[in-house]
């Protein structure tokens, strides 16, 4: 028998209103596997960072499209979050705590920092001029 496993898939405009979409649309998806108060939290804070990041960073106030996609196998949820935007040319410095590109929104530079925190795993991957992938992970498991 296979693993019990449910996708989901949201593909929306690169506006900051859609930001509150996509953490209820996660929210909402992991339902199914009873999570606490805490982790659902844990989830749209992460899903929130990643996807503003795409957002104000890669798409700067220009249209465009974030795909979000959502997968639970068994216990886990995998949450991917892609931009078609500038990309990200240096990956480890966007990953240190405080550091922006833009000061002049108040960014606090912590996204990065805010989904480590959260996930158990966050893998990034960009291109400049391609775009971004953000691929987390976190565990649902109780234990016994």
């Amino acid at each position: 028998m296979m693993e019990n496993t449910n996708e989901m898939t949201i593909i929306f405009d690169s506006r900051p209103v859609n930001e509150a979409l996509a953490r209820v649309a996660v929210a909402s998806f992991c339902t199914q596997l009873n999570p606490t108060l805490e982790e659902i939290s844990d989830l749209k804070t992460a899903v929130s960072e990643a996807v503003t990041n795409a957002i104000i960073h890669g798409y700067e106030e220009k249209e465009g499209t974030v795909v979000m996609q959502c997968c639970l196998s068994g216990s886990t949820v995998h949450i991917t979050v892609k931009d078609s935007g500038k990309g990200i040319a240096d990956i480890e410095r966007a990953k240190e705590p405080f550091f922006t590109t833009r000061p002049e929104l108040e960014r606090s530079g912590m996204g990065f920092s805010f989904m480590e925190a959260f996930m158990d795993e966050v893998e990034v991957w960009s291109k400049v001029g391609e775009g971004t992938v953000i691929k987390m992970k976190k565990n649902l498991v109780r234990e016994s």
